[in-house]
């Protein structure tokens, strides 16, 4: 059911419930009539809200790079991965050869 959640279950929990508790805090900030004692609030919760929603960047992000497979190896990749190699050899020698002589 969850297998692509697999890994790093704690930084996606934390990820969502900022994304949440941001989104909450916006539209409060936007929507709501927060006045006490002749002072509005709603600035505060829009500012809050959006840093919560910044501070989610972080959990997403350690979320994402503790769910990256390893590469695919070349036995994977087959011929396609040859050709590149060869390619990328040739145009690279063509390159130095080319810096050398000048």
């Amino acid at each position: 059911m969850c297998d692509g959640l697999s890994h790093c279950k704690l930084a996606l929990a934390f990820a969502v419930l900022m994304d949440l508790l941001g989104a909450v805090a916006l539209l409060m900030g936007v929507f709501a009539h927060l006045e006490i004692q002749g002072q509005d609030f709603g600035d505060l919760l829009v500012y809050s809200g959006a840093l919560l929603v910044l501070m989610s960047l972080a959990g997403w992000v350690a979320w994402y790079s503790g769910n990256i497979e390893g590469l695919t190896s070349k036995k994977e990749l087959g011929r396609i991965n040859s050709a590149v190699d060869r390619i990328a050899r040739t145009l690279s020698r063509k390159i130095r050869s080319h810096k050398i002589h000048h």
